[in-house]
């Protein structure tokens, strides 16, 4: 029996899901402290991970529309990192901003949409639960990050150091610690919306688990429910 795109979407989205969180993690808590310490990422890694996640989320997503978006916003990231290359500016550092913004947000919504669609919860599907919650911690990361293009003294701390390599490892550093509410005080947001974002990635970080956990714990007991009623023959 020959396979259809269909029915491979269907066997790999839930690894997918695993593939996902590798690559954020790898991002993360690899190559961020790598350019941290100036450490220059090669090119085809980079592209490596753009082109993961990517396929990552064409097979994930049963929605054409979030793909698009998806693409559409790599593009404008990618764009706009190569307009830079050509010719630095604070244009093309809020357009590249701008559009890692869109791609986080929509691959939030592909994974959301994996994560609690009815079923059995699966040890993938926690996987998933867990890339969200990193992926807040990068949608923060790229906010701050647009906020200080066009607000440089938005913080206190190493973060203000835009031209500083590691720079980007600083701010994904305080995103974290903001949402994870484990703060340490070395970079103080003194910017109103600066302050008000991390206000909103702290109140994400308490309410994001306890949510996650009711509504996993509902769906499951809801699969049970169905799975153990008498199948109506008549």
């Amino acid at each position: 029996m020959t396979l259809t795109f269909r029915d491979w979407q269907e066997r790999l989205r839930d690894p997918s899901l695993t593939a996902l969180l590798v690559l954020e993690v790898t991002v993360i808590f690899v190559m961020s402290p790598l350019r941290a310490l100036g450490v220059v990422v090669p090119p085809t890694i980079a592209v490596t991970v753009v082109l993961g996640v990517i396929t990552v989320v064409v097979l994930l997503s049963r929605s054409k529309g979030a793909t698009v978006l998806v693409l559409a916003s790599v593009a404008l990231n990618v764009t706009g990192v190569l307009m830079h290359l050509a010719n630095p500016s604070t244009f093309t550092d809020v357009l590249s901003a701008v559009g890692e913004v869109l791609a986080r947000c929509a691959l939030g919504w592909v994974v959301a949409v994996a994560v609690f669609a009815p079923g059995h919860i699966t040890h993938y599907r926690i996987q998933g639960a867990v890339v969200l919650y990193l992926n807040f911690a990068l949608i923060f990361t790229a906010l701050y990050g647009l906020l200080l293009e066009v607000a440089p003294g938005a913080f206190i701390g190493p973060a203000t150091a835009l031209n500083e390599a590691g720079s980007g490892a600083t701010i994904t550093y305080f995103s974290l610690s903001t949402l994870t509410t484990g703060g340490f005080g070395d970079i103080v947001p003194v910017h109103p919306f600066a302050r008000s974002l991390a206000n909103l990635e702290a109140i994400i970080g308490q309410l994001y688990p306890a949510t996650l956990l009711a509504r996993i714990v509902t769906m499951e007991l809801e699969h049970r429910r169905r799975r153990s009623e008498p199948t109506d023959h008549g």
